[in-house]
């Protein structure tokens, strides 16, 4: 239960994070260094990168996936830091040296400003996902918290981005997110620690679970019969099938290698080799926090049943079992554990920590997916009106009265406004699958031009590599909703793939098709 202890350990917390963001975003004073910073060291670039990276999903969503399934939650968080890994390894110094500031630039480049266009819609789609993720996060604390209605709350969670971001950008997000890398790691650790001496061990942590599951009623709703079954469950890497888990971490692995917040850390870097250290730090952390939360989704699951859980025993006529909880939603699996296990003034400290993860998180996405709005959606816009409308200057002169600074940080505002009303929408859904399917499509739509412009200059066609990203994306979005076998990033890599080299043959670049 919330007390005024919690309350001041929160408000301390989040107030450190906004102060901090704060003072180092005062030496902000153009677009540029609102965006890509460029002075920045490993330790900064590793804290920007946790500031996104370690968001709602990787915290919230999978305690709430190992609720559900055990330990193969932990993906999520393995396919991050490989994905920081493959990102410092073999593209930081090629995106460094190309002389852009978003990866569409540098594919627009090579493929035209066609790619660039297309690229831009479909790239969004994928980051817009992962917003409304962090909204569903940052509500569902939030809500645990003040027992708000989920509208509010993600309101609220909204305006708190907003106010994180957009005074700083990702100078902000780099010094906030060094203070969360220590505070979200040691609250980590002492969460997992908890857990297992609370269990008595991970054997406890299996008995909780079968005694959860001793309802026939409880078993039968979610899928299972037998010790055999719960064992397999969540006791299995690849609970929910080997391919689609892999495929999961496989969408993670390459989405941050092709998401242009992360390329913002990279390119925040004072030099490619501090660049590429900040990133290997931040890989080095992130299982470890996820190992943490999944202990914890686990344990919640050997003391807690959700609403929806309670309304199926009581429709069969069985009571709750002595000294079992109950959850509005699995989502509350780890704030909850928070509020009810935890001494109240490391609870407060740790909630604040959590909440501030996810606000960084959202932050992030947002700026990054509003650098994609202004630079590459606003300017090329703009620059059709002029072209095909000289004569009518108020079709773009608004924009043209605007600073680029300006712009993004409308763009932010616009962004979140739209997430609060989606994540209504998607209220109740697991935060981890909208985090694997937004991370999918971004591979889908930009990973092979990417690399191919990058590696393989002058060797593809570019009407081929322009129409390998919506027929990708719309493989996958198909894959997805037709419930086809595996994951959905195995169909839509494949499409792409298949376009670019049914096409293939050697073309000039085209800088302006």
């Amino acid at each position: 239960m919330l007390s005024w202890v919690h309350i001041i350990g929160i408000l301390f917390t989040v107030s450190l994070l906004l102060v901090v963001s704060w003072l180092s975003g005062r030496s902000v004073k153009d677009a540029k260094a609102f965006t890509t910073g460029g002075t920045s060291g490993s330790w900064m670039v590793c804290g920007a990168m946790m500031g996104t990276l370690m968001g709602g999903q990787s915290t919230v969503g999978t305690a709430q996936l190992a609720f559900s399934f055990g330990i193969s939650a932990w993906w999520f968080t393995i396919g991050a830091a490989l994905g920081g890994v493959a990102l410092a390894v073999f593209y930081a110094g090629p995106i460094r040296r190309s002389g852009c500031s978003t990866l569409l630039q540098i594919v627009a480049r090579e493929y035209g400003r066609k790619a660039e266009t297309i690229g831009s819609l479909l790239f969004l789609i994928g980051i817009f996902i992962s917003i409304v993720a962090q909204v569903l996060s940052s509500s569902a604390m939030i809500g645990s918290l003040f027992h708000l209605p989920m509208l509010w709350a993600a309101v609220i969670g909204a305006v708190l981005i907003m106010l994180l971001v957009l005074f700083g950008g990702i100078k902000s997000a780099g010094a906030g997110g060094i203070i969360k890398l220590i505070l979200l790691y040691t609250c980590s650790m002492i969460a997992g620690g908890m857990v297992l001496c609370l269990a008595g061990g991970l054997g406890g942590l299996y008995r909780g679970i079968e005694a959860t599951y001793a309802s026939p009623t409880l078993a039968d709703f979610n899928g299972l019969s037998g010790m055999e079954s719960i064992h397999h469950r969540y006791g299995n890497l690849v609970a929910r099938g080997p391919l689609k888990d892999i495929g999961g971490c496989l969408s993670l692995m390459l989405g941050v290698v092709t998401t242009q917040t992360y390329a913002q850390c990279i390119w925040s870097g004072a030099t490619t080799r501090k660049a590429r250290r900040g990133a290997l730090y931040c890989s080095f952390f992130i299982p470890f926090i996820g190992a943490a939360c999944t202990l914890v989704g686990m344990y919640m699951r050997g003391h807690y049943v959700t609403a929806d859980e309670l309304a199926a025993l009581q429709a069969a006529g069985e009571s709750l079992p002595a000294g079992v909880g109950v959850l509005d939603s699995s989502a509350q699996a780890f704030p909850t554990f928070i509020l009810n296990h935890m001494p109240a003034w490391l609870g407060g400290i740790v909630m604040g920590a959590l909440l501030i993860n996810i606000l960084g998180c959202a932050s992030g996405l947002s700026l990054g997916a509003a650098t994609i709005v202004v630079r590459d959606i606003v300017t090329n816009l703009t620059t059709l009106l002029r072209h095909h409308f000289p004569r009518k200057k108020n079709l773009s002169s608004l924009t043209s009265h605007l600073s680029t600074l300006t712009q993004t940080r409308l763009s932010i505002v616009a962004i979140l406004t739209v997430a609060v009303v989606v994540a209504n929408l998607f209220h109740g859904s697991f935060i981890n699958d909208l985090g694997f399917l937004s991370l999918g499509l971004r591979a889908v739509a930009l990973l092979f031009p990417l690399s191919f412009a990058l590696w393989l200059p002058g060797r593809f066609n570019a009407r081929a590599v322009l129409l390998s990203m919506p027929v990708g994306t719309a493989a996958m979005l198909l894959g997805k909703f037709l419930f086809l076998p595996g994951d959905p990033v195995y169909y839509g890599l494949a499409a792409s793939l298949i376009v670019i080299f049914a096409f293939r043959r050697r073309s000039t670049r085209v800088a302006d098709r």
